[in-house]
């Protein structure tokens, strides 16, 4: 199967239609949606053309009620990957990990608060100490936390099997990732991570080896396509910013 991957919208899913999709059998979206109309209706032309899609949520989906509504109460909320793994129908396993790491809640890096121990394990034990008038539909904690990785989250995951993780945060080859999530493609089995969030499409070769997997960032509004069959990774259209950003390493 060929799987078109596409990096953080940000409110904007022109690029994402048939034409461009044409390639692939499946799409996936890496989070930070922020769609002006409920999911569905922003990529309605794709859904028309038959496609399945799949997402996860960035951080910036849950910047509003209004985003909420938009991102988890649309038609398309089945189709959320965080938390679970899939089976597509070449037998690929695609797993996902939506949302970011947070201080309030949990930062796994010594240098962080705690030493990198969570304030919280789960989101049930986070709504049990916030205020009354903070919970979000009276159940929960506030709901800028619906975009936040909590550890019984990871932990779920970590005893599933997949061959592709996606995950909103980057693993730890970026400078800004994870070595918690190197870990968790680790115990998952996976044979490639791909991310989005910090709009870049670095390359990880040289850490492949190290990692036991391959890596790959998604960069802003970029697209990019993944063969099962081979495992090759192609960029169908570079990230707004890959070519300012194409110096780092």
């Amino acid at each position: 199967m060929k799987v078109l991957f596409a990096g953080d919208p940000h409110g904007v899913f022109d690029h994402i239609n048939p034409l461009e999709a044409r390639q692939a059998d499946v799409v996936v979206l890496l989070g930070d949606m922020e769609p002006a109309r409920p999911l569905h209706f922003e990529l309605e032309p794709l859904l028309a053309s038959g496609l399945p899609v799949y997402w996860i949520h960035g951080n910036h989906d849950a910047d509003s009620d209004e985003l909420w509504v938009r991102v988890w109460g649309s038609e398309l909320a089945e189709q959320n990957l965080h938390g679970r793994v899939i089976q597509l129908a070449d037998g690929t396993r695609l797993g996902g990990l939506g949302g970011v790491f947070r201080e309030s809640v949990w930062y796994p890096s010594p240098a962080a608060a705690r030493g990198g121990e969570p304030a919280f394990r789960s989101r049930e034990a986070h709504a049990k100490s916030t205020p009354r008038q903070d919970r979000w539909g009276g159940a929960g904690p506030h709901r800028k936390h619906w975009g936040t990785i909590y550890p019984n989250e990871v932990d779920r995951l970590a005893d599933l099997r997949a061959d592709i993780l996606i995950t909103h945060e980057a693993p730890g080859y970026h400078p800004n990732g994870f070595e918690i999530l190197d870990t968790l493609a680790q115990q998952m089995g996976v044979k490639v991570a791909i991310h989005g969030h910090h709009h870049d499409a670095l390359d990880s070769s040289a850490r492949w080896s190290e990692q036991g997997f391959k890596s790959f960032g998604v960069g802003l509004r970029g697209l990019s396509l993944l063969d099962t069959s081979t495992w090759h990774w192609s960029v169908v259209r570079p990230g707004e910013l890959d070519q300012a950003r194409a110096h780092r390493l």
